[in-house]
């Protein structure tokens, strides 16, 4: 049993970790790839902080540009915690050891990201996110932080609505094992894999945390909310950073014209573009007036990217792009001191959370912010109020085990790949940046129609086996899916990142958040009015 169990190794596990283990706990760090493979490490334009090292700024300008972002759905407290704690944050990184771009007289270098007023964003070339990951890591190696990689998550360890700890499979040796703890961090991540080949995440960003949660008896929020990024690469579906329009490229279409503000926040940019594709009009982002000096300087990452896998040099010629899914605003309800609603003795911090910091929409350079400053406050939480409990018995153990071993007895009749492609497609289509009833209902029935139980996996061998750990995410995220479908055809409106075509405007009928959680088997929800706070 240890003291402090982070499932997850982004950018908010390890920073919780850390902060954990800076106030004396026993600390475990457990991951399903490599603690240096996740999201973290693809986001590339900068982290927000109100430093005003290159414009005037300030929190309250921070506050304001994040309210505004969320379509009214976050929380003023909330919002207010994340932004006055950015400072600290940045100063956090730097004596760690984050290499941050600097001004000439060596301040912290900081860039526009769209929907801000002032340039906000400490970036670190266009590696900011992987250089923000491999320090954290460095500094867990450093401080004799244990962990464990290629464990992937299976089920929450409960008790009288306590979590206990967790089961895993151990990818390697494929055998189930329980991890018991006195504290539960959940930092696993989003679930952008839901749109599968039409998503700038990786493939396993399968929601795991955010499932579990709700298999144990906890509360989902905000899953209609998706935020689609305007710029990934038409082809290799690759993410072209905001900060690529923050040093001042520009949006073309094929008819050579600029069509819309390449600053204002994502959720308007990303329809923009989708409306000129769907007029039959191609994007591009056009980066060659920048010089090629200057693109080699603050973005050789994307330089090298455009060249190698789509083919363009972008010092030469615009870049052909189009939106796609990138983040969840939604997922594991929690209140303001983290804790999951409706169990004990878990925590969730990072983009498996809604900490009601984001809406709607979110800001683009809030993302890493959040990790990290609500990192630290959970590291520091969690430590302070950990409990002893007494042992579980095995029920959680035994029935993984169980399951797992059907999963190897039964002999599929069909091809779950070809159904995870097809829904995929289907989602980003019919849940993706416009949405309308008809569309949504055809999904839904889609979904309900699946058997399950006609799918399975062809490889047999215990370890190693990468058709399993496949399955079980498709498992999750046809969970998961379930509830944004619902969630998006239950918000008769049109706010932020969710835009209803039937139902164009927002309605103060909807200020507030559909709230998912299980009665049994049974998938339920309830409406909660936004407070004032």
């Amino acid at each position: 049993m240890v003291d402090v169990l982070v499932i997850g190794s982004g950018g908010a596990g390890l920073t919780a970790g850390l902060i954990a283990k800076a106030k004396g706990a026993d600390v475990l760090i457990v991951s399903k790839n490599s603690l240096i493979a996740s999201q973290t490490s693809m986001a590339q334009g900068g982290i927000n902080s109100a430093l005003g090292s290159v414009t005037e700024d300030s929190v309250e300008l921070h506050i304001s540009d994040t309210l505004n972002a969320s379509y009214g759905l976050s929380s003023l407290d909330m919002v207010e915690r994340m932004c006055r704690r950015a400072i600290n944050a940045i100063e956090w990184l730097d004596r760690l050891g984050v290499p941050f771009n600097r001004t000439r007289d060596g301040k912290i270098a900081q860039r526009f990201l769209g929907g801000a007023l002032s340039k906000r964003a400490c970036y670190s070339q266009d590696y900011t996110g992987l250089k923000i990951l491999h320090t954290l890591f460095d500094n867990v190696l450093k401080n004799g932080i244990p962990f464990l990689e290629d464990r992937f998550l299976l089920n929450l360890i409960v008790e009288d609505g306590r979590v206990k700890g967790a089961t895993f499979l151990n990818i390697e040796s494929g055998k189930v094992e329980q991890i018991l703890a006195r504290g539960v961090i959940l930092a696993t991540g989003g679930f952008g894999s839901l749109y599968r080949n039409y998503t700038t995440n990786a493939i396993n960003v399968t929601g795991d945390g955010i499932a579990s949660v709700l298999r144990a008896g906890g509360t989902l929020s905000n899953m209609e909310f998706v935020q689609f990024h305007p710029t990934a690469m038409r082809h290799s579906l690759i993410l072209i950073s905001e900060g690529a329009r923050g040093e001042g490229g520009y949006l073309i279409n094929s008819n050579g014209e600029r069509f819309i503000d390449e600053l204002l926040p994502r959720d308007i940019v990303a329809r923009a573009i989708f409306n000129e594709i769907k007029g039959g009009r191609d994007v591009f982002i056009d980066l060659r007036h920048l010089g090629e000096r200057k693109l080699l300087e603050l973005m050789p990452q994307e330089v090298m990217l455009c060249r190698v896998h789509e083919g363009i040099d972008p010092v030469r010629e615009p870049i052909p792009i189009k939106p796609l899914a990138h983040y969840t605003m939604g997922g594991v309800d929690v209140d303001s001191s983290f804790r999951v609603d409706g169990l004990d003795g878990v925590y969730a911090v990072g983009e498996c959370s809604n900490a009601k910091v984001h809406g709607a929409n979110r800001l683009g350079g809030n993302s890493l912010l959040e990790i990290i400053a609500f990192g630290m406050e959970v590291g520091e939480i969690v430590t302070d109020n950990l409990m002893d409990i007494t042992p579980p018995l095995d029920n959680q153990l035994q029935k993984d085990r169980a399951s797992i071993e059907s999963i190897f007895n039964r002999e599929p009749k069909a091809n779950f790949y070809q159904l995870e492609n097809n829904l995929g497609e289907k989602f980003y289509k019919y849940v993706g940046i416009i949405r309308e009833e008809r569309e949504l209902k055809l999904l839904r029935d889609k979904l309900e129609g699946i058997d399950i139980e006609r799918f399975g996996i062809m490889d047999k061998q215990k370890e190693a086996n990468t058709n399993l750990i496949e399955f079980l995410q498709f498992l999750n995220i046809l969970e998961l899916g379930r509830v944004v479908v619902e969630s998006a055809l239950l918000r008769e409106e049109s706010r932020g990142s969710h835009f209803r075509a039937d139902f164009p405007k927002s309605s103060d009928k909807f200020l507030g958040e559909f709230h998912f959680f299980k009665s049994g088997e049974e998938l339920k929800y309830k409406f909660i009015k936004k407070e004032n706070r």
